[in-house]
């Protein structure tokens, strides 16, 4: 596993010190959770959309085949 450092403003460092807290995680999972969903969105997006088109065409593919 690696580590990795970033700088964060005393403001910020405070709302998530009050929001891991009030979730009962650390402020290191928080951050991970955060890292998780911005990484797994894009792929989540991309399926939408892919279910969408082929349900939206499933009548033209079938007479196609």
């Amino acid at each position: 596993m690696n580590t990795i450092t970033i700088q964060i403003s005393n403001d910020r460092l405070v709302k998530l010190q009050e929001t891991a807290s009030r979730l009962g995680v650390s402020i290191e999972e928080l951050v991970l959770m955060g890292v998780e969903q911005l990484l797994n969105q894009p792929e989540a997006s991309f399926q939408d959309a892919m279910d969408y088109v082929l349900n939206k065409n499933a009548e033209l593919y079938k007479r196609l085949a």
